[in-house]
């Protein structure tokens, strides 16, 4: 019932933002898709650009929706609102309350890229998007939810979530597989960039909307990185460090 409670929560949050979410989710996105996808007119891989542009923003959207969704809002509950010391007197178990917000913040995220599916839907791509990459975008999501939490954890005050965003998203967005294959990085830098989560989440996904099957091993890291950051959240909130 924790969970269910948590969840109904965001749910409450998300109807009374519904408007200002919705757009926040589409710009971005809406605008990468415009000045790349159609002001580079141009190949990828044997394919039109597009076909290989949307599957990463796709996946960008699933990243930037879920973190934004956890991180600013666990930041002002923890350092102002005082919300979590009401969490650890409550009788909803603390991993419950985890859950919900890993949860919360996945179903956020995969919205954020349903409405880019939709706004790309009547562009005759032939991409493919099936229940598979609906499961990619869910875990690619709890793994920034995850995150989100671990950073929000660490935040001192409520400046340092974008702080947190230009340092670890921003770089993300434009280097992992987004906008641009990472074969032609430099070594090193490359195999680095190949096994952030951003990047095995755009590579399955894009593998999918081509007709092929995704690598196994992006299952294996994004179930890794899922694992590492859960269990230092669960670590920061039974212990109550920095909270």
């Amino acid at each position: 019932m924790g969970i269910v409670t948590v969840l109904w929560e965001k749910w409450i949050e998300f109807k009374r933002d519904f408007y200002k979410i919705t757009i926040a989710a589409m710009m971005s996105p809406l605008m990468y898709l415009i000045i790349f996808g159609m002001g580079i007119q141009t190949t990828s891989h044997g394919e039109p650009y597009l076909n290989y542009l949307i599957p990463g923003i796709v996946a960008m959207s699933t990243m930037t929706g879920s973190f934004s969704a956890v991180a600013q809002n666990m930041s002002v509950q923890r350092l102002y609102e005082k919300a979590l010391d009401q969490v650890m007197v409550s009788p909803t178990p603390l991993w419950q309350f985890i859950v919900g917000q890993i949860i919360g913040g996945s179903l956020r995220g995969m919205y954020a890229a349903g409405i880019i599916m939709l706004l790309t839907a009547p562009i005759r791509t032939g991409l493919i998007f099936n229940g598979l990459s609906l499961f990619i975008m869910f875990l690619n999501g709890t793994v920034f939810s995850t995150l989100a939490l671990v950073l929000s954890f660490l935040a001192k005050s409520y400046t340092d979530a974008p702080r947190f965003n230009s340092y670890i998203i921003m770089p993300m967005t434009f280097l992992c597989n987004t906008f641009f294959s990472t074969e032609q990085m430099p070594n090193g830098f490359r195999q680095v960039i190949a096994i952030l989560p951003l990047s095995q989440a755009s590579n399955m996904i894009r593998a999918i909307s081509a007709g092929m099957h995704p690598d196994g091993i992006g299952f294996v890291i994004l179930f890794a990185y899922l694992l590492i950051f859960s269990t230092i959240s669960f670590v920061f909130i039974y212990k109550k460090k920095n909270l």
